[in-house]
């Protein structure tokens, strides 16, 4: 890809555009509860674009337009997934998470399970959530270095910059902003260029005469089994996710919070859309690429030089503000579940720069660990991601939603413990080469229901 100079100036004054009204915001934290849950005051636009500044990610543009290159359709599931996910968050889990007051899952959880809960949700959230940061950074990386021809150093040294002007000085507040911002960016670019990639391609009756209806125009064009799980995990990784719980935290009442979830869920779910037209267009007119270039290889090539820099501005922000959102919720379990249990008479002050030092140090831990792991699969880290989060905290979570104070806490606790077991040894101890979330997911299910029908008594 060849950049010009309007790709570079148009690209630089979008990520500043983007990037100053969080910088801006972060004047107005000045507490700890101010950068974790900004002062629980948020409006439903703001809730909506914390959960959308870190949802909608490389995946939900590179990578879905990368698998419409190679299927079409099927590669909708993620923002599909997501955006329902978000809506059934929305109608269940919104009005008793604010309610609470908490700030993080782990403390919600306690609640119910006692303190041994806290500390198993701690370790299966943030291991989860940083392997997830792991792929995202994997992805930014390479995009930046292929984009700019720069060597990995200097695209590293670039993406922990973004990351950390994102969310570092203004948190929760900051990366809200950049959300806002992102997805009109968006909008603006990447949807105008689907649109004219659909045209470009005849319409709907050209689609037809170019691809045919299997797998192109079906959500599962890799089997119904395929889509069915991509779903479920959706939903169990959205739903499991620190981040999009602690948007909710945000709000400023519960009714907030669920018009803010469900608002984020409307504006996702259409998002993957345009990336796969494009994918497809690239499919049609330059089938010899490598499929994780075809959107901005799109971008740069098809359209006007100043939008094609706004479409590379969003997708670049789509990728890092993922990482800065994932990193800012593992840095909020970090400094309220761990470090605030050991430094007991911290200071207001000093509980802030717990959570900003936190968050420093997850996106540092998390780029030294990708550079001990070059050559490896995005999808393998995303699939441990998945596990982990999925295995500790959405059926214990869920099970504290519908039933309240009703399982015993042992069983509660035997049953994050046996899931995490399963998502991280499963591979090794059973011959059924089957994602270790199912078991997981069997293993905290059996635990749960036999803690909800001995109850509470004598606890």
């Amino acid at each position: 890809m060849q950049l010009t100079a309007t790709h570079y100036i148009s690209l630089a004054v979008t990520l500043l555009v983007t990037l100053l009204p969080g910088l801006l915001a972060a004047r107005r934290v000045k507490s700890a509860d101010d950068y974790n849950v900004g002062g629980r005051s948020s409006g439903a636009g703001l809730v909506a674009g914390t959960i959308i500044g870190t949802i909608v990610g490389g995946a939900a543009t590179v990578g879905t337009a990368q698998l419409g290159f190679k299927l079409g359709l099927t590669a909708w599931w993620f923002t599909l997934g997501s955006g329902i996910a978000l809506l059934l968050m929305a109608a269940f889990y919104a009005v008793p998470l604010r309610r609470s007051s908490l700030t993080t899952v782990a403390e919600y959880l306690v609640t119910d399970y006692g303190k041994p809960a806290g500390w198993l949700a701690t370790f299966s959230a943030c291991a989860g959530i940083f392997f997830s940061i792991v792929a995202s950074t994997l992805t930014a990386l390479h995009l930046i270095a292929g984009l700019f021809g720069v060597p990995l150093l200097a695209a590293a040294a670039i993406v922990i910059a973004v990351t950390l002007l994102l969310v570092f000085f203004g948190g929760l507040s900051s990366s809200g902003m950049a959300g806002i911002f992102k997805i009109v960016l968006i909008f603006a670019s990447i949807f105008v260029g689907g649109v004219m990639a659909y045209a470009d391609m005849g319409h709907w009756q050209g689609l037809t005469q170019s691809f045919a209806a299997y797998p192109w125009f079906s959500l599962f064009g890799r089997g119904v089994e395929d889509g069915l799980v991509s779903l479920g995990s959706m939903i169990v990784g959205v739903i499991s996710t620190q981040t999009y719980v602690q948007a909710l935290f945000s709000a400023r009442d519960t009714k907030t919070a669920a018009v803010g979830c469900c608002a984020a869920a409307l504006i996702v779910i259409p998002v993957g859309l345009p990336s796969v037209m494009i994918g497809m267009f690239m499919h049609l007119h330059h089938p010899e690429i490598n499929s994780i270039d075809a959107l901005p290889l799109y971008l740069v090539t098809y359209l006007p030089q100043w939008l094609g820099g706004i479409g590379l501005g969003a997708v670049l922000l789509s990728a890092l503000g993922s990482i800065a959102g994932l990193a800012l919720g593992v840095g909020t379990m970090i400094s309220r579940d761990i470090v605030s249990k050991i430094w007991l008479k911290a200071t207001a002050a000093g509980q802030l720069w717990a959570s900003r030092l936190s968050v420093l140090a997850v996106s540092v831990t998390a780029m030294v660990f990708v550079f001990m792991h070059l050559d490896s699969s995005v999808l393998e880290w995303n699939y441990l991601s998945m596990a982990l989060r999925g295995s500790g905290i959405f059926l214990p979570l869920t099970f504290c939603i519908f039933f309240p104070g009703r399982v015993r806490a042992s069983m509660g606790v035997a049953a994050m413990g046996a899931g995490i077991f399963a998502a991280l040894f499963w591979k090794h101890i059973s011959p059924w080469e089957i994602n270790s979330l199912l078991p997981a997911l069997v293993y905290n299910l059996f635990f749960l229901l036999i803690g909800l029908a001995w109850g509470k008594k004598g606890e």
